[in-house]
Order: structure tokens, then C-alpha cells, then sequence
């Protein structure tokens, strides 16, 4: 199945969207205005020059396509290429201005392709009601909380060939206000704390949780430190999803979902405030934002 990004024709807009338009029209055309050069009348992708979106920026999942046989390098990763020619890879928040993607072509000639990212800005957030023991955690949690972080880094190194992520992603919980942005940067309970990587949704508890887009279940428990319940899917090229402080799980590790299927239900578990849905995407270990994950009408066939 070939897929290519659609022009701007769309339903209507998820919650994530709609938010974001509001709040960061600065930068959020910018990534809407990519959908306009890909080429969806050409054919075979395999056949295609390197294609990549016209405007990136911090927090973004490129997806791009490259001519039959390519290989590809984004600074200095092995970037995986699908025999359709799809390949991702993720820019993180705090990317440097320029950086440089290389092709080596089927020919054996090679060249580096330089992109430039587009700067965000960040706020700070402060979050208090906390439980105290998971923003200052004793020397005994925090090992267990050093363990718990490699479980989750561990399945966040798959690199299978499916491309689930081709299909687009849905919001986790439906008609919900969106509480926390990815990116900015936290205190909590008053102390300085690492940016917060998710889009939080309030929602009450028990809301099904869904899966975002199809995939593979690699972690699936509940009763982690920081994370409480939680649930880390695999789509594909290094590309995951994570949602965590669920009240309930629903779904064990191997077990392939498709795109709407409940995964658990929101909570409050781990160090959280109150009831609500953190949504964290990955690519490998590169934390990017969901608000700028393809939907599924981003996509059309292809012949």
C-alpha cells in the first residue's frame, strides 16, 4: 500500500487540532502547509526523487519518501526505508536550526540533503497537588524508578518494517479539553523538573482510552512509580505511542490492535494531580509531539 499525504481538504478537526490552532497559530500553518507538496497525482513511489515536507520544525515526525534501493541517514541514525519508499524519522524539541539528511542512491551515488527546522517557542507550566514521593522521590524509588524508565526506553528500540503509522493517528479519548502541552517546561510541586513530553487531556475517570492508530502492544501494566498504568504501542520504523496513569489496562504485550480499539481507561495512577490522559509519541528515543502526528485523512491511495 502506497500512501501519500492529501491536500487540505479535511474532516472536521480533532480536539488536538483545534487547540492548537488557537493557541499556537504562530507555527501550526507551517506544518499544515506541507501537506500541499506532496504529490499525490505521481505514481510509484519506489520511482520517486527523495520527497520530504517543504517546512519542519522542533517536535516533528517526518515522514518523507525515497527512490527504490535508497539508504538514509538523519544525523547519523540508519533511517529505515520501506520497499514503498516510506521513511520517518523525528526531529526533537530543542533541534539546532539545520541539519542534514544522507541519501546514498542505488547508483552508489550519495549526497547530503540539508533541511532547516523551524525554532518553537516554550512555556513554563507549574503543576502542584502532586503526590510528594514522585517529584522527590528516596533513594530506594528512585531505582526502581531508573528500572522502570529502561522497561520503557527497552521497547522503544524496535525497528520493525510494518508501517502502521501510514493509516494516521486519532486523539486517545474523544470530545476532550486539552490540559497540557508537549514541550513545556515543568514544575512540579514547586520544584524545576525535565519538559513535559505529552499532550494531557482532562477526562474523568474510567473514559476508554483508544488505540491512536493500529499496532503492536510492547508494555502493558500497572503500578509504575511515575508512569501508574500504562500502555506503549508499536507502529512501526521506530514510531510509538504511550499513554500512562490508567485506572485500568485492557491489553497485554504482543497483542496487535487496530486504530479505535480500547486499551484501558483514564486515571489518575502515578504522579498525577487528578484524572487525565498523557499521550507521549516517540521515534526511538526522540520524544515528539502528538499534536503533529498525521491523521488519518492526511493520507490517500495511491495506484
Amino acid at each position: 500500500m502506497k500512501l501519500l499525504f492529501s491536500s487540505f481538504r479535511r474532516k472536521p478537526e480533532s480536539n488536538v487540532f483545534a487547540f492548537w490552532r488557537e493557541k499556537t497559530r504562530r507555527w501550526i500553518p507551517a506544518f499544515a502547509g506541507m501537506t500541499a507538496l506532496w504529490f499525490a497525482a505521481l505514481s510509484n513511489a519506489a520511482d520517486r526523487e527523495l520527497q520530504l515536507p517543504d517546512t519542519l520544525q522542533q517536535g516533528q515526525l517526518v515522514v518523507g519518501h525515497a527512490p527504490k534501493g535508497a539508504k538514509i541517514e538523519f544525523e547519523g541514525h540508519r533511517v529505515l526505508v520501506g520497499t514503498d519508499g516510506v521513511f520517518v524519522f523525528g526531529i526533537g524539541r530543542d533541534a539546532p536550526a539545520e541539519a542534514k539528511l544522507h541519501i546514498r542512491y542505488s547508483n552508489g551515488k550519495a549526497n547530503d540533503v540539508p533541511i532547516k527546522i523551524a525554532k518553537r517557542e516554550y512555556e513554563t507550566e507549574h503543576v502542584d497537588g502532586l503526590p510528594q514521593q514522585t517529584v522527590t522521590p528516596n533513594p530506594e524509588l528512585v531505582k526502581r524508578i531508573e528500572r522502570e524508565r529502561a522497561r520503557v526506553a527497552e521497547t522503544r528500540r524496535r525497528n520493525d518494517p510494518r508501517e502502521d503509522f501510514e493509516l494516521g493517528f486519532i486523539d486517545p479519548v474523544e470530545n476532550a479539553r486539552i490540559s497540557g502541552l508537549w514541550g513545556r517546561q515543568r514544575v512540579d510541586n514547586g520544584k524545576p523538573m525535565s519538559p513535559h513530553f505529552g499532550l494531557d487531556f482532562a477526562v474523568p475517570m474510567g473514559t476508554p482510552i483508544h488505540a491512536t492508530a493500529p499496532g503492536v502492544v510492547t508494555l502493558a501494566e500497572m503500578g509504575m512509580v511515575l508512569n501508574g498504568g500504562i500502555v506503549v504501542l508499536d507502529h512501526g520504523h521506530g514510531v510509538s505511542t504511550t499513554t500512562i496513569h490508567m485506572s485500568r489496562v485492557d491489553v497485554k504485550a504482543g497483542q496487535k490492535v487496530k486504530q479505535g480499539d480500547i486499551v484501558g481507561l483514564a486515571g489518575a495512577t502515578g504522579r498525577a494531580s487528578g484524572p487525565h490522559v498523557h499521550w507521549a509519541a516517540n521515534w526511538f528515543d526522540v520524544p515528539i509531539d502528538p499534536a503533529l502526528l498525521p491523521k488519518p485523512d492526511s493520507f490517500v491511495k495511491t495506484q
